[in-house]
């Protein structure tokens, strides 16, 4: 996508963006469009907020429903960017991301608008609040030899090997996470530098009080009922044709669009024979679990304002979190 940018380092945006985190499934779309619309209304629009996706899956064509973009009519409440960037058959790395994202932030500013990231993809949201280091680019020949050592002796000799170029990166990756430990040795061989001795930005964390970082925090139990509405929804809505339209693509998904949870499911069920619709049991068990992998991650950022609780009864009070976001927001003051 931008060769020229692939090992720029990228500053924090931290200070300049408002975000709107959460787990999959928690209402963070319906949210962000009414604090835009509230805001402008309580502003005489004097404050407009435009909607950046914080999704690694939302920036592939033709990935609509598994993905949960916004509907027509939501694109139409407020002006949303950094979705369908790209085929789903083309990698997009996180450098590449945020190449678009900074340029997308720097041109909303200057146009006097307030960009609002909105979306729960975790190294998306370090890279926009920490910065991030993108090293050298891919090297495909290096990552094909280590994913045929993958398959054929698996994933705990693969964190092994991790372990005895990088054992600090090998103590944080989750240990199910091979994309990850592959990039670490790439990086570690192409520089001579373990990547957890460059990525120092990522332990520069601010306190919540300097920015202007909300997650909603629902109960699991609630989360759960959202997760299995949603995929029964998206099941409806035709999410079993939009899969087989992709696989019929005159290219082969890329390795990152069809392991997307609600795809990958759907493409193991076609592949075994099965009927797709067998899937969704799948699709709504890995959905939970990358929920509880995001919250788990948005748990180690100190610069997260929390809307709603995990341990209450109920789901968050979207007029509440509304309110919440837009008085902080309006009193909020950038010098302090």
């Amino acid at each position: 996508m931008h060769p020229d940018t692939r090992s720029q380092p990228f500053a924090p945006l931290f200070d300049d963006v408002i975000v709107l985190t959460g787990p999959t499934a928690s209402g963070k779309t319906e949210l962000a469009l009414r604090v835009a619309e509230t805001l402008a209304a309580r502003t005489n629009g004097r404050q407009q907020i435009e909607i950046l996706s914080l999704d690694a899956i939302a920036v592939y064509r033709g990935m609509d429903i598994g993905s949960a973009k916004p509907t027509s009519d939501q694109l139409a409440r407020a002006p949303h960017h950094l979705i369908d960037l790209v085929d789903p058959w083309q990698e997009f790395s996180v450098a590449e991301y945020l190449h678009s994202a900074h340029a997308c932030v720097q041109d909303i500013l200057d146009r006097g608008k307030l960009p609002m990231f909105v979306g729960g993809t975790p190294m998306y949201l370090k890279g926009v609040l920490r910065g991030f280091d993108a090293g050298p680019p891919a090297d495909e020949a290096f990552r094909n030899a280590v994913e045929e050592d993958l398959n054929q002796h698996g994933i705990g000799a693969l964190r092994e090997r991790l372990q005895q170029v990088d054992p600090l990166s090998a103590a944080k990756i989750d240990p199910g996470d091979s994309r990850r430990m592959i990039r670490a040795l790439e990086f570690a061989r192409a520089t001579g530098t373990p990547i957890s001795h460059r990525q120092l930005q990522f332990d520069a964390a601010r306190s919540s009080r300097e920015g202007l970082v909300f997650a909603l925090r629902v109960p699991r139990p609630v989360l759960h009922q959202r997760i299995e509405k949603r995929v029964e929804e998206m099941f409806d809505e035709g999410l079993v044709a939009e899969v087989q339209g992709l696989l019929e693509l005159e290219r082969p998904l890329s390795k990152t669009s069809r392991q997307a949870v609600g795809y990958r499911e759907i493409i193991e069920a076609i592949a075994a024979g099965d009927a797709p619709e067998s899937a969704a049991e799948q699709v709504v068990f890995h959905t939970r679990r990358l929920a509880r992998r995001q919250e788990t991650w948005l748990r180690s950022f100190s610069e997260i304002r929390g809307l709603g609780s995990f341990e209450s009864d109920s789901a968050p009070d979207i007029d509440q979190c509304v309110d919440s976001m837009v008085e902080t927001i309006l009193s909020f003051d950038r010098g302090n």
